[in-house]
């Protein structure tokens, strides 16, 4: 941890530059409040920075997307060697791909948000009239999902083992000379649901593009509901976005073009990428999810889908979500392979969303289609199995050839396939196996060889499920290294 406390003066204004103005803006993290925060638009434009700094390719512009889907088993890889193989084959330790990068991305961008929220504070209690609701609000959602994410890669799942090691919970700026100790798995998840708690009452119920109103930290305590098994609580987050937050699902007939549009009918909470600012081209997620050498000869078909997920798309032929799916380098006439995912291409001819360049692709944080499988899911675990094929069939109708789920054929198993199939590459599948206590068998068959770092099937008691704290990390805050995560 100190070794992120000495680059926060510096960082702190690189993640705040999404627009001209925010070279104008002190570091967020400079302490005097009087200087970073002074008004509720200089909130903003921190605000507008915490949000950029998330499309790092250290979190959800590449790696924390990859994460979910690759260590799933819904991706696999066409050739070892490429690029970020280390993330199917668990080939992580202290020294080597421990993938440090989502550490000291998102603690940074924690320290940011702690910064903002305590400057607030200072400015509130010394009698400030401007209204930061809206920011306070945003910083405190912010906080909880980058929390939520981290205690997802460094600790056991919450039903598992909550008295596991989860992550330092931070809530105030540090000087130099702290370096704090890993909490519990539970504690994380009080502190992440305070947050949201406080947060939800400052925050907007309208629709602000690139930003989190009302119903997306909504969404977001939906999610870490279904986690905790609180499947009460899920249901009433979920219903709450779904009756009440005015999005749309698409479609059937334009769920496709749908990916070549930004901040959609569907678009809870969406991270806009910017050609100028924060496109990562050849290293961004569209670049490693597309064909080898389509577009460029640098695109080296990074990921691809897995048997084990086309087996479950080819459950229907007419399924519209075939759409973003195209012929991958191991796809030949007599056996085609629509392996290749289009969805940050904006489409199979790489349309993008928009934008100047193909690879500037905003990711899609939440959408309300998760708020349907969340709702189903929960209301299944309630016995409520009417309603829970009822929100499963809003999204099962973009396989038309399938008949509908009823309360007495709905399974867990379906409503699990069906949350592949729509969030297919938006980083859900690994978390989703863990969390229901499922195997995950890896489509090693893909590369011509077995994978010897990792079994081909493992389940959550596998010690690799979880990431290695860094050496980087241990060196800097040596009283860490006795809470390194068991094997490593």
């Amino acid at each position: 941890m100190k070794n992120i406390i000495k680059i926060l003066a510096i960082s702190a204004l690189l993640g705040t530059t999404s627009c001209k103005d925010f070279l104008e803006v002190k570091p967020t993290n400079s302490g005097d409040s009087k200087v970073a925060v002074q008004t509720a638009n200089d909130a903003k434009i921190i605000i507008n920075g915490i949000m950029r700094r998330m499309t790092s390719i250290n979190y959800y512009g590449r790696d924390f997307v990859l994460y979910g889907d690759a260590k799933g088993g819904d991706m696999t890889i066409y050739s070892a060697g490429r690029g970020n193989d280390a993330m199917y084959t668990f080939n992580h330790s202290a020294n080597s791909n421990a993938y440090g990068g989502f550490w000291s991305v998102i603690f940074n961008n924690i320290m940011q948000a702690n910064s903002l929220l305590e400057g607030i504070e200072k400015l509130q209690a010394e009698g400030s009239t401007e209204n930061f609701d809206a920011y306070k609000g945003q910083a405190l959602t912010a906080r909880a999902l980058m929390y939520f994410d981290l205690v997802r890669l460094y600790g056991k799942p919450y039903n598992f083992d909550k008295s596991a090691y989860g992550v330092p919970n931070i809530t105030t700026t540090l000087s130099s000379t702290e370096q704090p100790l890993r909490a519990t798995v539970e504690q994380n998840y009080t502190q992440i649901l305070a947050d949201l708690k406080a947060a939800e009452a400052l925050l907007p119920k309208t629709k602000s593009n690139g930003y989190i109103n009302y119903y997306g930290n909504k969404a977001i305590q939906a999610r870490v509901y279904l986690y905790m098994n609180n499947y009460t609580e899920a249901l009433a987050a979920a219903e709450d976005v779904i009756t009440k937050g005015g999005y749309t699902l698409y479609t059937p007939a334009n769920w496709v073009e749908s990916w070549t549009k930004q901040f959609g009918s569907e678009s809870i909470f969406e991270l806009g990428m910017f050609p100028n600012e924060g496109d990562q081209g050849t290293g961004s997620l569209g670049f490693y999810l597309r064909r080898k050498g389509h577009g460029a000869s640098t695109a080296l078909g990074f990921y691809g889908a897995s048997d084990y997920f086309l087996n479950r798309l080819k459950q229907d032929p007419t399924d519209v979500r075939w759409g973003v799916m195209d012929a991958d380098e191991i796809s030949t006439a007599a056996a085609p392979r629509l392996g290749s995912l289009y969805k940050y291409s904006g489409s199979i001819t790489l349309a993008g969303d928009g934008k100047s360049t193909n690879t500037a692709v905003n990711i899609k944080v939440i959408r309300s289609s998760e708020m349907y499988l969340i709702a189903a899911e929960a209301a299944f675990q309630l016995n409520q199995k009417d309603k829970a094929a009822t929100y499963l069939n809003a999204i099962r109708r973009r396989a038309p050839a399938l008949a509908a789920a009823t309360a007495a054929d709905i399974t867990l198993d379906m409503i699990l396939d069906e949350k592949s199939k729509e969030l297919f590459g938006e980083g859900h599948r690994f978390f989703d196996v863990l969390r229901n206590n499922k195997s995950i068998t890896f489509n090693d068959e893909i590369i011509g060889s077995n994978i010897n770092i990792r079994p081909k099937t493992i389940d959550r008691t596998y010690f690799k499920t979880v990431l290695p704290i860094s050496i980087a990390e241990i060196n800097a805050n040596p009283g860490i290294a006795a809470q390194q995560n068991t094997g490593y």
